[in-house]
């Protein structure tokens, strides 16, 4: 009876998954094979080629700017660490405005680099993954005790002996990983490519499942399409889950952190190009927000009924996420914490294409929009509240169980004095993280909502498709701002409560 609740989750999992993947693998096998064509060929090979692209400039400014934070203490690099978790807590749609606030027609590097095509869905990935590379990798190298990089410089490594001793052992533990995380999530990209891609010549499988439902109603493409895409994204999800492990990191000594590396001439050019680099990369698309989103502020009744919107479906996904992610916690942890990833090994168009087929044969998109909305929301949220909920939510369930069952306390009597309280700090992250995945999600709302319902991202995205940039960018200031909102109140509630 113990693991009742998290199995009874686990089951309502695999039935959704299943509902999205049954009717993809019945189209797509049995008429998939006549949508096989030049089309879908190039858009695989342009999915993987911008992800191993993306992938591969992410990585060498990421590593490159960490091993420099690493080495150089400066005036501002704390703030500068703390920046490399900005772009996570961005909307992809907020991102590409502020690059094309740089970039575009009427920006200050106008015609600098071709905005829309290739460039411009390199330029925002890169924005996004270049700062979570450079934060794993400095992490990673945080893990070095003391005493091995005093040892170091008095054997007298030279810089590339220190990288193949010291760095490399903890790095080999973290990198394979956060690059496959990396693209896989470039693999899946959906609101960077569909507004940057350009056209035909530069879409991927996401963007083409959603264009071959929403305009061609071509579901034996879009099957096929989705077929590939859960194949490709299924072994990349399990090659994050085997290279993933947990850096092994060593008691160090009472030795304050210090590092002895990178001190010629050349080593410390090349750090202050990568950390010029990143900041180039981070702060210019920011400013040109914050610049044209106060000067173009335009408060309309659409505006409301968006922001409505997307604070019902983000509270709605929040909850639901974070009581999923509660309950599967109590269950057994390798099969809960495979089973929370499925928002992310399966893309949401994959998910989306089946419940879509599904719908169309029943009632249906109308009534069931919302709902669909929040689920498919939820299951994108569940990888982030479960980590950030169930670690700590174990260690606490386990200190709690032999009090509770002394003093016979169970059940809702148990949550409400005992477990709630004690996982406020993590809860309140959990909640937020899933009501930042909603606030920013434009993939659900363009599978679903049919224009009858608009958020705050397919507000901006409409806004932008009829040119009022303007008001695009005032929209986006007031949802950066709001994501940014959340997450700092999240942060100082898991502070206060720990």
């Amino acid at each position: 009876m113990k693991h009742t609740g998290a199995k009874i989750t686990l089951a309502l999992i695999a039935c959704a998954i299943f509902a999205g993947l049954l009717p993809v693998a019945w189209l797509g096998l049995g008429e998939g094979e006549k949508a096989l064509d030049a089309y879908t060929l190039r858009v695989i090979a342009f999915t993987l080629w911008q992800a191993l692209l993306s992938t591969a400039i992410s990585a060498l400014l990421g590593v490159a700017a960490a091993f420099a934070l690493a080495r150089r203490q400066f005036w501002g690099r704390a703030v500068l660490v703390r920046l490399l978790a900005l772009p996570m807590a961005l909307p992809a749609i907020v991102v590409v405005l502020g690059i094309i606030g740089i970039f575009g027609a009427e920006g200050p590097l106008a015609g600098l680099l071709p905005l829309y095509g290739l460039t411009g869905i390199l330029l925002a990935h890169v924005f996004f993954n270049a700062p979570l590379v450079a934060r794993l990798t400095l992490s990673a190298l945080g893990t070095i005790p003391p005493e091995q990089l005093r040892l170091a410089a008095q054997l007298g490594f030279s810089d590339g002996a220190h990288l193949r001793h010291v760095d490399w052992p903890v790095l080999r533990q973290a990198l394979p990983g956060a690059l496959l995380l990396v693209f896989l999530l470039c693999a899946a990209s959906f609101t960077i490519v569909l507004t940057l891609g350009g056209g035909p010549q530069a879409t991927t499988l996401e963007v083409a499942i959603y264009q071959a439902l929403r305009f061609d109603f071509d579901p034996a493409r879009a099957t096929l399409l989705a077929l590939v895409q859960i194949v490709l994204c299924g072994l990349l999800g399990l090659g994050v889950l085997r290279f993933s492990s947990p850096i092994q990191a060593q008691d160090a000594l009472r030795l304050a952190r210090h590092r002895y590396d990178g001190q010629s001439m050349t080593a410390r050019l090349q750090d202050i190009l990568f950390i010029s680099l990143l900041v180039v990369l981070l702060l210019p698309p920011l400013a040109a927000l914050v610049a044209s989103g106060i000067m173009s502020l335009s408060i309309q009744t659409a505006f409301f009924t968006a922001l409505a919107t997307s604070l019902v479906l983000a509270s709605a996904t929040a909850i639901f996420a974070c009581t999923l992610a509660w309950v599967m916690a109590t269950g057994p942890a390798r099969v809960s914490t495979l089973a929370s990833q499925a928002g992310l090994i399966l893309p949401p168009a994959v998910i989306a294409t089946g419940w879509f087929i599904l719908a169309s044969k029943g009632p249906g998109l109308s009534p069931v929009a919302l709902p669909l909305i929040a689920a498919l929301n939820s299951l994108m949220a569940l990888p982030f509240a479960y980590g950030a909920l169930a670690p700590a939510l174990r260690r606490l369930l386990k200190s709690h169980d032999r009090l509770c069952d002394s003093l016979e306390i169970s059940g809702w009597n148990r949550l409400r004095r005992i477990d709630l309280p004690s996982a406020k700090a993590p809860l309140s992250l959990g909640l937020a993280m899933a009501a930042l995945v909603s606030l920013g999600d434009l993939s659900a709302i363009l599978f679903f909502g049919s224009g009858q319902y608009v958020t705050l991202p397919a507000l901006i995205y409409q806004q932008m498709g009829s040119y009022r940039m303007e008001g695009a960018m005032g929209t986006a200031l007031i949802l950066a701002l709001l994501s940014f909102t959340l997450l700092w109140a999240a942060e100082r509630g898991s502070e206060r409560h720990a």
